[in-house]
């Protein structure tokens, strides 16, 4: 009997410890896909180079920075590259769309409805329902690597459309054929990033064939073609499916190469366990959660707070593969020493809110951060005003960096050069761009 007792106090405290560690369940993510808050509801880690979520949206439109917003009823597919809160649109690279039937490449026949009712999200987590041919997918990621599982409850041919045409202007897309599991991507697109750089590599987890393709290539393109170049750019791949076969799928992604992005998913998804990554992907944001503890009864507040610190830690994005290689703002490749490489620097709205944030619960990327600021210093000529995927937007006024070095300084956070950061700050602060004029 008291062997018995001793078990389920045991297991009774246990439960309690993973309740009150478990601040992931008070966040909905899809709060601010509404309205004008411009964010998205999928898969994505603390600051990673992955969110991969739905696309409702492909027009630009303003409401649609994301992605995505809560009004729509139609998804074209799902990308691996997401903004979150911003006021102009970008991103949505390498969007797949599972479909059954005869393959269609054009977005109108692609496209499917969907319903909020079938519709799930949670931190790492997206699940969705496609109204059309009734396939379930569910997503979940990495810090570079995403990863899908479609579920086709019909029999029949099952297609994975991989369009690169996608939302934004394709510059030049590549495709190659590794084998009938392995392709590899370059996607090189331009919207308010004048000259974005994305390589991917995605393996099938079942052997896949060729069955369409949309291309405006030198030559005619053929299913059997092992590569693929042009601004237009799509293709199928297929293979027939019993009713509830599952067919994963496997997405690195890298700033600087196909052997970078092979890197990346060997290093951080080498298998195929779904549940374990969508566990890890939860643990990852316990832990960064769990920086801020509030005491309160009500779980309206809890989700309210701990969503709105969930979308602090979205961006800034790590923007370096595993062995640290990154494309700088002078397009070359370099490696990062003794810090982490980050991108997406909307300073002009985090500096006065997020950074100070950061400089309390995140002393390790504040100075990661600050070692970015002086790396595009160095190889870009200043220091970034609103940088985005190696690119300067220069969208708004002027450089608020500055603020953010100031303010680790004066907190005296340790891991970046004082001297560069004040030669930095105070280069930028003379020059007639945004300085002095």
């Amino acid at each position: 009997m008291r062997k018995i007792l001793f078990c389920f106090l045991l297991l009774q405290t246990a439960t309690l410890f993973s309740q009150k560690n478990n601040y992931a369940q008070f966040v909905n993510p899809f709060i601010g896909t509404g309205g004008h808050g411009h964010t998205f509801p999928g898969a994505t880690v603390p600051f990673g180079m992955v969110q991969l979520s739905p696309d409702t949206r492909i027009d630009g439109s303003w409401d649609g920075c994301g992605g995505y917003h809560y009004s729509d009823a139609i998804i074209y597919g799902f990308s691996h590259t997401h903004l979150n809160g911003t006021g102009v649109s970008d991103f949505g690279d390498i969007m797949l769309m599972p479909t059954m039937g005869e393959p269609k490449l054009n977005s109108d026949a692609y496209r499917s409805p969907f319903s909020h009712k079938n519709e799930k999200a949670t931190a790492g987590y997206y699940a969705v329902k496609l109204d059309n041919h009734n396939i379930d997918v569910r997503l979940t990621a990495t810090t570079r690597v995403g990863l899908q599982e479609y579920t086709f409850n019909q029999s029949g041919k099952a297609n994975i459309i991989l369009d690169l045409n996608h939302r934004d202007k394709l510059l030049m897309g590549d495709v190659r054929i590794i084998d009938n599991q392995t392709v590899e991507v370059l996607r090189r697109s331009e919207a308010w990033a004048r000259d974005q750089y994305v390589y991917a590599r995605i393996v099938f987890s079942a052997p896949m064939q060729i069955t369409n393709v949309r291309n405006n290539g030198f030559a005619p393109p053929k299913n059997t073609d092992t590569f693929f170049a042009g601004s237009q750019l799509a293709i199928s791949f297929s293979k027939e499916v019993k009713k509830g076969e599952k067919i994963l799928v496997k997405v690195a992604l890298s700033p600087t190469g196909y052997e970078g992005a092979k890197k990346n998913l060997l290093a951080e998804m080498p298998d195929w366990n779904f549940e374990a990554a969508k566990k890890q992907a939860e643990t990852l944001w316990n832990k960064e959660l769990s920086k801020i503890e509030i005491t309160t009864s009500d779980k309206d507040k809890k989700t309210i707070f701990y969503t709105a610190l969930y979308h602090t830690m979205m961006q800034p994005n790590i923007a370096m593969d595993v062995d640290g290689l990154y494309r700088g703002r002078d397009n070359e490749l370099h490696k990062a020493e003794g810090f982490d490489y980050y991108t997406v620097f909307s300073l002009w709205d985090t500096f006065r809110g997020a950074h100070p944030l950061y400089t309390l619960i995140d002393k390790k990327r504040t100075a990661d951060y600050c070692n970015t600021f002086i790396k595009q210093y160095e190889q870009g000529g200043r220091l970034p005003v609103w940088e985005l995927a190696s690119n300067e937007t220069d969208c708004m006024i002027g450089y608020h960096s500055v603020s953010v070095l100031a303010d680790a300084m004066a907190k005296g956070i340790k891991g970046f050069d004082y001297e560069k950061a004040f030669q930095a700050a105070k280069h930028s602060a003379m020059l007639d761009h945004l300085g002095l004029e």
